[in-house]
């Protein structure tokens, strides 16, 4: 008996830390996300049935964000707040394959249970699509910003790069973001992810030091750069006994792989108030949401036509059974109406290098045939860069019948999976 307490501690103990680290693993095949969650429910009036079925519906809930969080980016999972808890997690169960208790035990009144789940990717990605969430930000470049502020009580602008950055929360940029995250763009190398220069071996010789931000932009995986100036000042001009203050905004966007300047926006905004801090507020906050609109148009009009614009570069290709699959992709390629031809350059028992037009950059055909399924096999994209794309035919791991995809609360014990 002491033995079994001892055991029972010891796993309450694993679960416990399980509980707070999250998700201890997971992985990523074609079409199944597998992952290992943990959920926890208090037992109310003995009832410890209830508790351990309430705790197995939450690690599920918990698998399924996981699986989330490998589809989607942190600004566009943010912006889609109340659709994903609507439409997908108040309903977790739907998207889960099957599962099996790792282990569950009673700990401080409360049951705790450890599953090991698999994810339905393709119904996911399915539902994100039909929701127009997962191709957020494809049909708009990935921008990093690099935006200075600087107020009339300042004697230098602040701005978080270079050689001696301030450490500083930018109004300007969390108006923007916020604008042009609903507006479809994913923003790069902000917040919690903002990056540090040095890491990377990038010195800013000068705050507008452009080679060093495309640098840094290209290693965040950004399309565009956005080099942005923000001030405010005290105008001359008063309303009443409110004093007035007056705010602009240049913004210059660089493409980051040719470096050339491509858009520049000007704008201005005056606020009213008898506070100098609420005043400095309120204007670049009322500068910022006509920069953001501003940019926004110009930089849809500009990728618009990127998109349109033919490229040439290579696709190279590898992997097991190789001729039937290796057509295979080429029918599908062919449905595609922004593609436009192939070139067989060299072809093998197991790989081909082939010359791609596509009617877009290499990155959004990477994009387009990823949402590409295939019966019998799936792909692996494995690199991607201006002159070729890099991808690899994968085995399909078998996933049980339609009759296994129902509600697992509602599958009887004996049909689930041993633990």
């Amino acid at each position: 008996m002491a033995k079994r307490t001892k055991a029972a501690r010891g796993l309450a103990c694993f679960l416990c830390f399980w509980i707070f680290a999250g998700s201890v693993y997971a992985s990523k095949d074609s079409g199944v996300f597998m992952s290992v969650t943990t959920g926890r429910r208090i037992i109310a009036g003995q009832n410890i049935q209830q508790a351990k079925q309430g705790a197995i519906s939450d690690a599920l809930g918990a698998a399924v964000q996981n699986a989330i969080s490998e589809l989607l980016t942190s600004q566009v999972l943010a912006s889609n707040l109340d659709f994903l808890y609507s439409g997908i997690l108040s309903r977790p169960s739907d998207f889960i394959i099957t599962y099996r208790v790792l282990g569950d035990v009673q700990n401080k009144s409360a049951s705790l249970v450890a599953v090991e789940s698999r994810v339905n990717l393709e119904l996911l990605e399915k539902t994100l699509t039909q929701a127009k969430i997962l191709e957020a930000g494809k049909d708009n470049p990935v921008i990093m910003f690099f935006i200075s502020e600087k107020t009339s009580s300042e004697d230098l602008p602040r701005y978080w790069w270079g050689n001696d950055p301030d450490s500083y929360t930018s109004l300007v940029e969390e108006v923007m973001i916020e604008q042009m995250t609903r507006d479809g763009f994913v923003i790069a190398g902000t917040g919690l992810e903002r990056p540090d220069p040095s890491f990377y071996d990038i010195s800013f010789h000068s705050m507008e030091d452009i080679d060093a931000a495309r640098r840094l932009g290209r290693e965040m995986k950004a399309d565009m750069i956005v080099i942005g100036h923000a001030a405010v000042s005290l105008a001359i001009n008063r309303m009443g006994e409110e004093k007035t203050f007056d705010a602009q905004i240049l913004m210059e966007a660089y493409d980051v792989h040719t470096g050339e300047k491509k858009i520049v926006s000007t704008v201005q905004a005056v606020a009213k108030s008898d506070s100098e801090e609420e005043g400095h507020k309120q204007a670049l906050a009322s500068a910022a949401n006509l920069s953001a609109k501003d940019l926004t148009e110009k930089i849809s009009a500009y990728w618009a036509q990127i998109l349109r614009k033919e490229a040439s570069f290579d696709l190279s290709l590898s992997g097991d059974n190789f001729l039937p699959r290796f057509i295979a992709l080429k029918q599908r390629l062919r449905e595609m109406p922004e593609f436009t031809s192939m070139l067989q350059k060299e072809i093998g028992s197991n790989s081909a290098l082939v010359q791609i037009l596509y009617k877009g950059t290499p990155s959004r055909f990477a994009d387009a045939v990823m949402l590409k399924t295939f019966d019998s096999f799936g792909l692996e994209i494995t690199d991607v860069t201006d002159e070729r794309v890099t991808l690899r035919f994968i085995e399909k791991e078998e996933v049980p019948g339609p009759e296994t995809r129902r509600n697992p609360a509602l599958i009887p014990e004996e049909k689930k999976e041993a633990p």
